[in-house]
């Protein structure tokens, strides 16, 4: 084991450090004096004590492993063994690395638990790449916000909470005309201004901002009542005067202005669909009487 190109560690029956190769001292930069011997080895991987995947395997708490690591692999692995993968961050190097972690049980001839093996894999290269394709695909590319397929599945997801959720939908009012007469380029400018302006009136840690189609965007807010709900759309609209976006066209208002719809869920809206509906209603009535308002099914809300 001291030779194997795979980082490796053993601990023996009592979780002490027996073996600490040659290619894990590289990956963490941690020397096997420092940690034969000892129960130091969460050390090399993490900045202060937690059991390693080998520690749950010595102490037959497999149930701890969806609670401490990203990604549990165990499944398809014999009894006693685990898999799984975590980021870590190698105090030792500075460095952050998506590591794939196998650890197993040693078994004496009588059937005694002698010692336990972890290995691991470096593969950041690979799980950044795979973010990267997540990212892409729910992302639209012109804007940077998510995209359609991101929306329906988010959601979809915060509608098995019985919180509070909401939903805006927002239309940029007369961008036909300011696209005819600036461009398409000058148009995609615009939608990527307004995308980012609306990205930073919302609640980055919780809210979702999507390009619903078009220049249509929408805004999932969950664990917010219409009060939050209409707080986040004046906001939006605020930011959006003071921004002061012309618009080339003479026969359109001088500045580019938003139309918002508001619902949120009740007993009437009892699907995700039926809020969108309901969302959506009430942009529809927004731009019939006359854009650059906020409207919640028949009412008209003050800016």
């Amino acid at each position: 084991m001291e030779h194997l190109v795979v980082p490796t560690f053993v601990l023996d029956a009592s979780g002490h450090v027996t073996i600490w190769n040659r290619a894990c001292e590289r990956l963490t930069g941690v020397r096997a004096a420092e940690v034969i011997g000892t129960k130091l080895h969460w050390s090399g991987f993490y900045e202060s004590a937690r059991p390693c995947l080998a520690d749950l395997v010595l102490n037959g708490e497999d149930d701890l492993v969806d609670k401490l690591y990203l990604a549990n692999r165990s499944e398809t692995y014999q009894h006693g063994a685990l898999s799984a993968e975590n980021w870590c961050v190698l105090p030792q190097c500075g460095a952050r690395r998506y590591l794939a972690i196998d650890a197993g049980p040693i078994y004496s001839p009588s059937g005694s638990l002698i010692a336990v093996v972890e290995t691991l894999r470096d593969i950041t290269s690979q799980k950044e790449a795979q973010t990267a394709l997540e990212t892409l695909a729910s992302q639209d590319g012109l804007t940077g916000v998510a995209n359609r397929r991101m929306f329906d599945q988010r959601l979809a997801a915060e509608w098995q909470h019985p919180a509070h959720l909401s939903l805006l939908m927002i239309d940029i009012d007369h961008f036909k005309p300011y696209n005819d007469a600036l461009g398409h380029q000058r148009g995609d400018e615009c939608l990527r201004r307004i995308a980012d302006l609306i990205v930073s009136e919302t609640r980055q840690e919780c809210d979702l901002v999507a390009r619903y189609g078009g220049e249509e965007f929408a805004v999932i807010l969950p664990h917010a009542d219409m009060q939050i709900a209409l707080a986040v759309a004046r906001r939006i609209l605020a930011a959006l005067k003071r921004a002061a976006i012309e618009h080339p066209c003479p026969s359109c208002p001088p500045l580019v202005s938003l139309s918002i719809g508001a619902a949120c869920r009740s007993d009437r809206s009892v699907t995700p669909d039926a809020l969108i509906a309901a969302a959506d209603a009430s942009l529809y009535r927004a731009k019939q009487l006359g854009r650059d308002r906020i409207i919640i099914g028949e009412t008209e809300i003050a800016a």
